[in-house]
């Protein structure tokens, strides 16, 4: 499957600087067969706001509490809000304050309408600050990911967010296809694949779809153009980076 993005650095200082600017990836949250929706969610959660890790043990400094991650939910929502309703910007006394939201973070805003994906879009790379992050791409993911119309004002109260936080990614070492398979961790690693101009990227939460390792890789390099099976000639560029995660939940 062919992504439109544009030219990436994954920019990890001496050995990341594989692309020459960086770059946003348009995200399909599922490959062809797991795209007619999203992840499904339990009924049985009442939470209005509750937090998906997939992690390998980052840095607490690098983890959000629960408070920090509900907060960027709510800059999500306010934020599109402000552009779908033209309503004014939200007061200085709305604001919360954490050293966390100044990091410069890898994020992506995911959209869905009754667990069907409606917008996607992040950055794997990060261009800005987190806070500024979530705020483009929330506006990307509900008003300017190519695949939908820009978010109507039927659709509002619909909506359901997710924000994903992500690691710095890390090129991972294998020798062929079998090595491969053994090396990359469902439900933790997020994988991007690179071979010559092409490339995509699959964030962690894709795994809830294709559980099984060689239809996921099948499927990412689909997405990226390629045969579906240019993985198991052990010659494309492997990157892993995990993901913190904070959904609503109505």
């Amino acid at each position: 499957m062919g992504q439109k993005s544009l030219k990436a650095t994954v920019g990890l200082t001496g050995y990341l600087f594989f692309m020459s600017s960086l770059f946003l990836f348009w995200i399909f949250v599922s490959s062809p067969v797991a795209e007619a929706s999203a992840q499904k969610k339990s009924n049985t959660e009442t939470p209005s706001q509750k937090k998906k890790v997939k992690e390998d043990k980052m840095a607490d400094s690098q983890n959000l509490n629960d408070q920090e991650g509900k907060y960027l939910l709510e800059v999500a929502r306010k934020t599109i809000r402000q552009e779908l309703f033209k309503d004014k910007p939200a007061t200085q006394g709305d604001e919360m304050s954490s050293p966390k939201f100044s990091e410069r973070r890898g994020t992506f805003v995911t959209l869905t309408i009754n667990d069907n994906l409606r917008g996607c879009i992040g950055h794997i790379i990060p261009q800005e600050t987190l806070l500024e992050g979530i705020k483009e791409n929330a506006i990307n993911a509900a008003f300017k990911d190519p695949r939908f119309n820009p978010l109507s004002k039927k659709e509002w109260d619909d909506i359901k967010i997710e924000i994903s936080i992500l690691t710095d990614p890390r090129p991972l070492e294998y020798s062929d296809a079998d090595d491969l398979l053994n090396k990359v961790r469902p439900n933790i690693d997020g994988v991007i694949i690179k071979k010559g101009y092409y490339q995509a990227t699959f964030l962690p939460q894709v795994w809830e779809q294709l559980p099984d390792k060689k239809e996921f890789f099948t499927h990412l390099c689909l997405k990226a153009g390629m045969d579906g099976n240019e993985w198991k000639k052990g010659k494309l560029e492997v990157y892993i980076y995990q993901v913190q995660a904070f959904e609503e939940g109505h």
